[in-house]
């Protein structure tokens, strides 16, 4: 007899409380309150997932120079930050379904520590490449694990809001990533980049530590389930909404399976999706990893002028987190009493049979339109060398506008996979890291062939064809989706 049994403990498999008559029936245990320090504490950590690239971007010609080697050289240490961020998720977001959120967050931000603080030591190209690439594959799954805790503690009906709290943390790096970047490397020297990433992380590891209790529903349910001893808090009672001792989770993880994350690519309706988003993500990255070279060239900005100029597109994206979260949960709600069906925060609802492509993507078209005029103006306005005002207010309305585009498909994706939302993040930042790495790598030769302005209405195009993608799951989406379950 196990020792959780011999003191009459009462133990629980198949912890999820959509299937098990003893769980109490609402969604989630967690208050308010502890949902929100737990969503930001996740965003805190996603943060850096973000962070690492663009407090990145003004030191690219700091690090040419330092370095002594060419641009492209540095580029290519984007390019394989990427195609890292790429692989590492498919590892992270199944094992954080399975094994549980608390043991993935412990692993990665330790090994984010020690990574940022090798960069800051190393003094060679060589090791900054290798580096950069431990550096990725440490952080940039917590993004998907993020979304995962969201949908381990929010109903369908709540769930915008969490979401638009995480994409606050995340589009807060456009903005002040650079800010950073460029003013420590103007001060200081590139070093002291990854100096304060180290530190920053650190602080995030410590509080996870002791303040973020396990919200997976495989293992906790809705959290009324106590977890094993090597998940709890160290501290008793801290978010803890167990009833004593008596229901132990008896957790028997299988191993992570790294296809997880591609299996989920061959649902048509996750396809279509994921493969908008990813060309969507092609747009994002190559603004933001161009912006400084062609500010630099074009107004003659120095390091620290050229961290400034990424401010508009990520207080932008700032400014839509404010009210994206009450759009989409405006939307969901107006879609359910449509139908005639009540919209339950508590308890939750059944998505399965709810033509939830509709709900969230009724709300997706203008601020697409938005963005793509933006993209392409953007181009011409630095083609023409107009004055630096028009560039940066155009960013602005860009970054507001991809950013709910962003958020809306985030909620989307959570809601199709509802059971597995980690693993489905993961399978999108498979495409869109692998979309991206390759646009980038070939960035600069594309400007150089083509011009800026054709370049920037070419990434136009890209997002009517994204417009036209998002349709198609808005049209057929719900019946593909079902087409799968009903196969399973």
């Amino acid at each position: 007899m196990s020792d959780i049994e011999s003191k009459g403990e009462k133990t629980v498999s198949g912890a999820d409380p959509e299937v098990s008559s003893e769980t109490p029936r609402s969604y989630s245990a967690f208050t308010t309150t502890e949902k929100w320090c737990v969503v930001a504490m996740v965003a805190y950590a996603a943060w850096f997932s973000t962070l690492s690239s663009f407090i990145y971007f003004p030191a690219v010609h700091l690090l040419s120079e330092e370095l002594s080697v060419s641009v492209d050289k540095i580029n290519l240490t984007i390019t394989s930050y990427l195609a890292v961020a790429t692989i590492a998720p498919t590892l992270v977001g199944d094992a954080a379904d399975v094994l549980g959120r608390r043991p993935v967050y412990m692993v990665t931000l330790s090994l984010y520590v020690v990574a940022n603080i090798a960069i800051a030591l190393s003094r060679s190209y060589s090791a900054l490449l290798g580096l950069r690439v431990l550096q990725a594959l440490a952080i940039s799954g917590t993004f998907s694990v993020a979304y995962g805790v969201i949908t381990d503690i929010s109903s369908p009906a709540e769930r915008g809001s969490f979401v638009s709290a995480v994409a606050f943390a995340v589009t807060i790096a456009p903005s002040l990533g650079p800010i950073l970047g460029g003013g420590l490397s103007y001060a200081a020297g590139w070093a002291w980049i990854f100096w304060f990433l180290s530190i920053a992380a650190g602080l995030c590891l410590i509080a996870m530590i002791f303040l973020l209790p396990e919200t997976s529903r495989n293992i906790v349910g809705n959290g009324s389930i106590m977890p094993p001893k090597h998940l709890r808090l160290p501290i008793p009672n801290i978010m803890r909404h167990c009833k004593g001792d008596d229901r132990v989770a008896q957790h028997k993880p299988r191993l992570p399976n790294p296809l997880m994350s591609l299996t989920i690519l061959i649902r048509k309706d996750n396809a279509v999706i994921i493969l908008g988003c990813g060309l969507l993500y092609v747009v994002y990255t190559c603004i933001n990893a161009s912006l400084s070279v062609l500010f630099i060239d074009i107004y003659d900005l120095n390091q620290w002028q050229a961290g400034l100029i990424y401010l508009p597109f990520g207080f932008g994206g700032m400014v839509s987190t404010f009210f994206s979260g009450s759009l989409l949960n405006k939307a969901y709600r107006q879609a359910r009493v449509k139908r005639g069906l009540s919209t339950d925060k508590v308890v939750g609802d059944d998505l399965d049979d709810f033509p939830i492509e509709k709900a969230r993507l009724n709300v997706i078209w203008i601020p697409m339109v938005i963005t793509t005029c933006s993209v392409v103006a953007f181009g011409w306005v630095l083609h023409y060398h107009q004055h630096i005002a028009i560039p940066l207010s155009l960013q602005f309305i860009a970054g507001l506008c991809m950013q709910l585009d962003f958020s809306i498909y985030n909620t989307l994706l959570m809601d199709k996979n509802h059971r597995t939302p980690a693993a489905a993040q993961a399978s999108t930042n498979v495409v869109r890291c692998t979309l991206a790495a390759i646009a980038v790598s070939f960035l600069q030769d594309i400007i150089d062939g083509w011009g800026i302005g054709w370049t920037f209405t070419f990434m136009g195009g890209l997002c009517l064809i994204v417009i036209g993608i998002f349709l198609v799951d808005y049209k057929r989406g719900m019946r593909w989706r079902q087409n799968s379950v009903a196969t399973i």
